[in-house]
């Protein structure tokens, strides 16, 4: 098992050793945000980082947003690029000490950032977090990526195993909309408690 805590997160965000960073809202995550309709959702997107998608949702007037990172830096990044984000709502916390009931989670590279070993207690803790008939929603690499450290890959077959078994699909498939560096090598998820 790898070591992955809130030191070795921090000093990846300290030296700038996050390539994964978008620098913006991913455009499968955000098709799939502009089309929903109820800004009272309760949501949280646990292993946010510099967490794009949790400042586009507040910028489009979603009230109830909730961002989970283990590291402080990421959560004080959003703070000062979305100072009206309600600070109560940046929480550092290890993902698996979380409690709380949402309707919706986000995924966006925080499964890849988990040591492959806790993928299965990822979605125990990602049910028992979620409301009854809330929704997982996100993307997920489709590509073996590292073996060493984070990001960590996976394929469409393992994940098949370890959320059908958990959850109801409602879509699982290909991104038609990834950026072009990651073309081709994205899955979006849409799952319900």
């Amino acid at each position: 098992m790898h070591d992955l805590t809130s030191s070795y997160w921090e000093n990846r965000y300290n030296t700038n050793d996050f390539s994964w960073d978008l620098g913006a809202v991913s455009s499968p995550l955000k098709e799939y945000f502009d089309q929903l309709k109820n800004k009272e959702l309760s949501i949280l997107i646990p292993g946010a980082g510099n967490g794009y998608e949790a400042e586009y949702l507040h910028l489009q007037g979603f009230k109830n947003v909730f961002v989970l990172d283990f590291a402080a830096e990421p959560l004080k990044n959003i703070k000062e690029r979305t100072p009206s984000f309600n600070k109560d709502r940046l929480i550092r916390q290890d993902f698996f000490e979380h409690t709380g009931q949402y309707d919706l989670i986000i995924e966006q590279t925080f499964f890849c950032a988990i040591d492959p070993s806790l993928r299965k207690r990822y979605v125990l803790h990602m049910l028992h977090l979620l409301k009854p008939g809330g929704k997982l929603a996100g993307v997920l690499f489709n590509d073996e990526l590292n073996t060493d450290k984070p990001p960590f890959g996976g394929f469409a077959e393992e994940y098949e195993q370890l959320f059908f078994s958990a959850f109801h699909k409602i879509y699982f498939g290909p991104c038609y909309n990834s950026i072009k560096p990651r073309a081709g090598r994205e899955l979006f998820m849409l799952l319900q408690k």
